[in-house]
């Protein structure tokens, strides 16, 4: 059964930080490229980091580049969302993604609210 279990979120000031975590399971973790997306409410859901296989390469949204990392350790089967200097419009449910050609899952989330 795959599983992607997300934790980490929560509340946090302007200019704060948080690592968000995603557990995988049921699958060859090692094998899939994985991603991290975002939804605001009322808002469509986007992409906003991702991560090849190997975890050599990585591509950020626009608005997240130079503030998120996103990095994942095959021997432990997490991927990771480092996040610093956070912003209000960073308030979202953060998606841990997993895909590999037409294969893809997801979690159910962690909410993320930057507020003062």
């Amino acid at each position: 059964q795959v599983q992607l279990v997300e934790s980490g979120g929560g509340l946090v000031q302007p200019g704060g930080s948080l690592r968000l975590s995603c557990a995988a399971s049921g699958f060859t973790f090692s094998s899939y490229a994985m991603s991290w997306s975002r939804q605001a409410p009322g808002k469509e859901r986007e992409l906003v980091a991702a991560i090849i296989s190997a975890g050599d390469t990585t591509t950020y949204a626009d608005s997240v580049r130079g503030r998120f990392t996103i990095s994942r350790d095959n021997a432990k089967n997490t991927v990771y969302l480092q996040m610093h200097s956070l912003k209000p419009e960073d308030t979202a449910v953060y998606y841990c993604g997993a895909r590999m050609f037409d294969d893809e899952y997801w979690g159910q989330g962690t909410q993320v609210t930057v507020s003062s």
